[in-house]
C-alpha cells in the first residue's frame, strides 16, 4: 500500500477573486460565479500534478479558516480575542455578544461543490470545538452561561462533522492551530488540556467508524509568524485526541528528529501521522527528492502503515493572504506528490 498523502485545507486565491473580494462583502452572492470558478481551477490543478486526494482550497471560506462559520452573525463583536503575531501585527476573532450560538453555515456545503468538480476524493477542513470556545467573553453572558454556550458549541460541532461525513468526505480534518497557541500563552500545560478535554468531548460523539475518517491538524500558525510552541511540546497530549489521523507540521521545524522520536513515543497503533514534508512559509520550491529524504528520515522513527505526509500548514488561510502565489504552491505540491511516491519506492510500498 502506497504512502498516503493529503493537502491541509487552503491554497492561494487567483487575483481575480481577491479584486473582487476587495470591492464586494465576501458573502455578497455577486461573487458566487467567481468562487465556483476559482474551484474548479484549483482541483484540476492539484489533479494534474497528482494529488490523489484534492481540497477546494478554502477559496470560499471567507474571512478565513477560524471563522467561516459565523462570519456576518450578529450576535458578534469585532473586538474578540487577540491573536499576537511576531512581526507586529494581530489577527482578531469576534466575540460572541448574546445567545444562542449557532453556525451560520457549515463546511459541507463547500464540499457538495468541491465533489462535483473532482475525479479524485475530496476531504474537508472544520475548525475544532476549542477554537470557537474563544468568542465566548472573559465575563459571563447575561441570561446565557458558558456551560449553556459549551453545550451549543459541541452540538454544532457535531452537527457540522456529521454532514462532511455523510456527503462522503475522505477526511474530515478538524483545524487544531490553536494548541500551540495554548502552550504558548500556558507553558504548565493547562488550557492546553482543557482544549483537549473539549475536543474530546465533540470526538467522543462519534464511533469508531466515524474516527477512522476523523483528523486533527496543528500547525505553528497562519502567517508563518507567530511564536508558538513547537510540535514537541505539544505532541504527548495531542495523541490523547479521540481521532485516528493526525496532520504534523514538521518541514520548518528546528528540530524534525525530536519531533519525530516523540511521535514514535506517543503514536497509538490505530493512529497514523502524516507529517508535515512542505514548508508553505519558504518561498523556494521543494524538490521530490528533498521530500523523499524528509520522509525516509520519518519512517526510521515511525511505522510505515502508520505514516503519511502532508503540507506544513494551509497555504493562504486567511482571505488577504498573498505571501505565496499560486504558481508556488502548486509546484510545492506536486514536490510532495512525487517525493512520497519516491520514497514509497525506497522502501517497498509503492
Amino acid at each position: 500500500m502506497p504512502i498516503p498523502t493529503e493537502p491541509i485545507g487552503s491554497l492561494p486565491r487567483p487575483e481575480w477573486l481577491l479584486a473582487a473580494q476587495r470591492l464586494h462583502d465576501g458573502v455578497d452572492p455577486a461573487l458566487d460565479p467567481l468562487y465556483e470558478e476559482a474551484i474548479r481551477d484549483t482541483i484540476r490543478k492539484q489533479e494534474a500534478v497528482g494529488c490523489p486526494v484534492v481540497t477546494d482550497g478554502e477559496q470560499r471560506k471567507y474571512h478565513n479558516f477560524w471563522t467561516y462559520c459565523v462570519h456576518g452573525m450578529r450576535n458578534m463583536n469585532a473586538a474578540g480575542f487577540r491573536i499576537p503575531f511576531s512581526a507586529g501585527h494581530v489577527r482578531r476573532m469576534p466575540r460572541l455578544t448574546a445567545g444562542p450560538f449557532r453556525y451560520r453555515r457549515y463546511a459541507d456545503a463547500y464540499l457538495t461543490f468541491a465533489q462535483r468538480c473532482a475525479r479524485v476524493p475530496v476531504k474537508q477542513a472544520v475548525i475544532s470545538a476549542s477554537a470557537l470556545s474563544l468568542l465566548y467573553p472573559q465575563d459571563e453572558l447575561p441570561d446565557y452561561p458558558r456551560r449553556q454556550f459549551i453545550d451549543d458549541l459541541l452540538d454544532e460541532h457535531e452537527t457540522e462533522v456529521r454532514r462532511c461525513l455523510r456527503r462522503g468526505a475522505h477526511t474530515v480534518q478538524v483545524d487544531f492551530a490553536e494548541a500551540r497557541l495554548a502552550v504558548e500563552l500556558d507553558p504548565r500545560g493547562e488550557l492546553l488540556q482543557s482544549f483537549i478535554d473539549l475536543n474530546n468531548l465533540a470526538l467522543t460523539r462519534f464511533d469508531a467508524d466515524d474516527r477512522r475518517r476523523i483528523g486533527v491538524y496543528t500547525c505553528p500558525d497562519g502567517d508563518g509568524e507567530a511564536t508558538h510552541a513547537t510540535a514537541a511540546d505539544l505532541l504527548p497530549l495531542l495523541f490523547e485526541l479521540r481521532a485516528d489521523n493526525f496532520y504534523i507540521a514538521l518541514a520548518g521545524a528546528a528540530d524534525p528528529e525530536r519531533v519525530l522520536t516523540t511521535i514514535a513515543r506517543h503514536l497509538k497503533p490505530h493512529q497514523r501521522a502524516f507529517i508535515g514534508v512542505i514548508s508553505p512559509g519558504d518561498p523556494r520550491v521543494e524538490t521530490a527528492e528533498i521530500v523523499r529524504d524528509r520522509v525516509l528520515r520519518a519512517a526510521r522513527h515511525i511505522a510505515i502503515e502508520q505514516l503519511g505526509t502532508t503540507d506544513d500548514c494551509g497555504f493562504a488561510p486567511f482571505c488577504d493572504d498573498t505571501a505565496t502565489s499560486r504558481e508556488v504552491a502548486f509546484a510545492k505540491i506536486r514536490a510532495r506528490v512525487e517525493g512520497t511516491a519516491l520514497a514509497a519506492r525506497v522502501l517497498g510500498v509503492a
